[in-house]
């Protein structure tokens, strides 16, 4: 059992951040019960792995009966997370205030892009816009190049899905000793500018520069990049510290090599850059994988989705497991005694509504009511 046994959440269907949240709970072991609304064209994309160990019911939320079962759900549960834009919640009769007059110990998740408050907070965005906004984009691209979008992973997941199953759980943890809930508002600006905590310090520090790829750990260091090798791959190269970076120009054939001397004087860079490319092109990726085997250089081969699931560590130690018919990442991080365990796959819309509405409680007249109003 996970250490979230016996947590309850209620989620509201949605695309992106939320039902990764979602699914984080539910990894952990609490019971996630996904409202898919009926009324409500199927979402544009089906992400089977982040609606992992959830159940599913249907409710007609326009109908006043499913509203009336919502409420009731959100009464027994012990957080709620939501994913649309500020207001939504409240038109449909579910807002915090509401959910609370049921239970007033309720935590009651809200995710969105640019928060519930501010200039922007009404208006549409994606990812994209969420990290150009709070720096983060800026710095992430090659020098004199455009900036280059980190997948959808800094603002939509770090910055906010994460940042919401980390505000969810610490508002628990205070709701069992306080005895009353409260809003956790995780917008991706705030969540996105957070991670990015140690390059504001490097910059006041007078150690960061503006500029993309001018930097050690943007690509401006040539001991901090990717090089391509002869076969078409990349290996990664991340010796900052100094006794790693003699390892790496050991492995390389390079100890003696004039270019590569002076690590830290940014003059030298060019140069050591040009070697190093040269260096790594004269063999294949998988070639340079072996010189690097077990050491300090910090080097590793870039590898694919698919070849990550192979890769011996990862193997090792389950990163990636068989589940629900397809290989996915395993629940993180590990626990030494609440190990968590998948629970289950992907629910179906509506899969488990008539049970699972009874397993949390609603009553038979409840269930009559959303039946004879097609609401469920």
């Amino acid at each position: 059992m996970g250490p979230l046994h016996g947590v309850r959440v209620l989620e509201m269907a949605g695309i992106g951040p939320a039902p990764f949240c979602g699914m984080m709970l539910a990894d952990m072991g609490a019971e996630v019960l996904r409202i898919d609304r009926k009324t409500r064209t199927p979402l544009p994309v089906t992400d089977v792995v982040t609606a992992r160990g959830k159940r599913s019911v249907t409710l007609d939320l326009k109908q006043p009966a499913g509203t009336a079962a919502a409420r009731e759900l959100a009464g027994r549960a012990d957080i709620l997370i939501e994913g649309f834009r500020p207001g939504v919640m409240e038109r449909l009769g579910l807002g915090p205030e509401m959910c609370m007059q049921k239970n007033p110990r309720l935590v009651y998740g809200r995710m969105t892009g640019w928060g519930q408050d501010g200039p922007l907070a009404s208006t549409a965005g994606h990812d994209i816009n969420y990290i150009a906004l709070s720096g983060v984009l800026h710095g992430i691209g090659r020098a004199g190049d455009s900036p280059v979008p980190p997948l959808n992973l800094v603002g939509d997941y770090g910055g906010g899905a994460m940042m919401l199953a980390f505000g969810v759980v610490c508002a628990l943890l205070e709701a069992r000793q306080s005895g009353h809930g409260q809003v956790v508002d995780s917008a991706m600006t705030d969540g996105s500018a957070l991670l990015m905590s140690l390059f504001h310090g490097l910059r006041a520090a007078g150690q960061w520069q503006e500029q993309r790829g001018s930097n050690l750990l943007d690509g401006g260091a040539p001991f901090y990049d990717t090089y391509v090798c002869a076969d078409g791959g990349h290996m990664a190269v991340g010796a900052l510290e100094p006794q790693f970076y003699r390892e790496l120009l050991e492995r390389l054939g390079l100890t003696d090599h004039p270019d590569c001397a002076e690590q830290m004087n940014r003059e030298r860079w060019p140069a050591i850059r040009k070697t190093f490319a040269d260096t790594f092109r004269s063999r294949s990726r998988d070639e340079w994988s072996e010189v690097f085997a077990d050491s300090d250089a910090c080097v590793a081969p870039v590898l694919s989705m698919q070849e990550a699931e192979a890769h011996p560590h990862n193997q090792a130690r389950q990163t990636f497991v068989q589940h629900d018919g397809m290989v996915q990442p395993a629940p993180a991080p590990r626990f030494s005694r609440t190990t968590p365990r998948l629970s289950g796959g992907a629910p179906s819309t509506g899969e488990h509504d008539q049970q699972a509405l009874r397993d949390w409680g609603l009553s038979e007249d409840m269930l009559s009511r959303l039946l004879e109003h097609d609401a469920l």
